[in-house]
């Protein structure tokens, strides 16, 4: 081959092999940047139903079907609720028997596949917990936004935001215990999901630009009538609630933060999102690189973690170890560096966005406490 003609070659299949790498980066951040409400994560592991009977379910055997607590069973025609693992009854070694607490939706028979997931709720709070609310829509950025209001007795707000994979039904899991604290609670739909407005580019910014659609909810209820606003949200719903905690035209309005799972380091949640999508590991700084160049994210911890005197009111972090997705070190280290404001719940054995799930007693009690005093 003559020079000019090998050269030409070796710039085309440079060319071609880092066209390739940068599909491959974008493919990658897909994961954390087009992760669909409501859908399954990329890692979601599933599960085979082995068998039925009153009351009991019988699972694959693994790491998601022995966790502790209450999950949502999923399919694409099922919902159930399972409880804790039930060891006193004879079953294969590599199943595991649960508690059915109960099926709101479809059959669970034998041989079908599901998923364990942290939403237990499916509809609205009328329609899953005989709970009175009104549905709102109040302006916000890119839009009409709406949301869930369920009216309480005191004059200051809960507003709960949901996460990655999750939809606004996931805070319904606390819904219970706000009300009987007589609180008022506006749960948001924020940009990306159902009857919300989209992101212009069609992505998700973990957190970075959905704080707004937060801070729209704030100027409603300030408008509605509340005096002072805690902004509980789950993994990036926590994110945007930071976000908001310091960038808010209202954030003098903001009493306290509840943070689920909060997505601190956004570089560590998308290359665990991209892992689990078998992304190579050389690939994983493309994925990085990819999610700043189409969103404009910068800098891999949100700056109140990078610099905790941001940090302006109290806040209590219910978070643990076994995230795989929102590393809980972030979580630890704002505790330890702002201890006179931040209180860290500490939960085993929970996957991200599941805490509650894994103990609802102890959760609900570290809530309880944190909010009497902000009531």
């Amino acid at each position: 081959m003559r020079p000019a003609r090998a050269t030409a070659a070796a710039v085309t299949t440079v060319i071609g092999v880092g066209t390739a790498a940068v599909a491959a980066g974008r493919y990658a951040s897909d994961a954390a940047l087009k992760a669909p409400p409501g859908r399954p994560l990329p890692g979601d592991p599933r599960l085979t139903v082995h068998a039925t009977a009153a009351g009991r379910v019988t699972l694959t055997r693994c790491l998601a079907s022995l966790r502790p607590g209450t999950y949502g069973l999923e399919s694409a025609d099922v919902r159930a609720v399972v409880g804790p693992v039930i060891d006193d009854v004879p079953h294969p070694a590599d199943t595991v028997v649960r508690r059915l607490e109960r099926v709101s939706a479809g059959t669970l028979a034998a041989g079908g596949r599901v998923r364990l997931t942290p939403q237990l709720h499916h509809g609205d709070p009328a329609t899953a917990l005989g709970i009175e609310y009104d549905r709102v829509e109040f302006p916000g950025e890119l839009g009409a936004l709406p949301g869930w209001f369920v009216p309480g007795s005191r004059d200051t707000w809960v507003i709960t935001a949901h996460g990655l994979g999750a939809t606004p039904e996931h805070p319904m899991n606390v819904l219970e215990f706000l009300v009987d604290q007589q609180l008022p609670v506006l749960n948001l739909a924020y940009r990306g999901d159902q009857g919300a407005p989209r992101s212009p580019d069609g992505l998700g910014h973990l957190g970075d630009s959905e704080w707004r659609d937060l801070d729209a909810a704030i100027r409603f209820a300030v408008r509605g009538g509340a005096e002072h606003v805690i902004l509980y949200g789950w993994s990036i719903g926590a994110t945007m609630a930071l976000h908001a905690a310091g960038k808010s035209g209202q954030r003098d309005r903001i009493k306290g933060l509840v943070l689920d799972s909060p997505v601190l380091d956004w570089e560590r949640t998308l290359r665990a999102l991209a892992t689990a999508r078998r992304t190579p590991g050389p690939l994983l700084p493309l994925a990085v690189r990819a999610a700043q160049g189409r969103t404009g994210l910068r800098g891999g911890r949100l700056p109140v973690v990078a610099d905790p005197g941001m940090l302006h009111v109290p806040t209590l972090i219910v978070h643990g170890p076994d995230d795989a997705l929102a590393p809980w070190y972030p979580s630890r280290e704002l505790a330890a560096r702002r201890p006179e404001l931040v209180t860290l719940h500490t939960v085993s054995d929970a996957p991200h966005g599941a805490m509650w799930n894994a103990d609802p007693t102890g959760y609900e009690e570290a809530l309880r406490r944190f909010l009497t005093p902000l009531m």
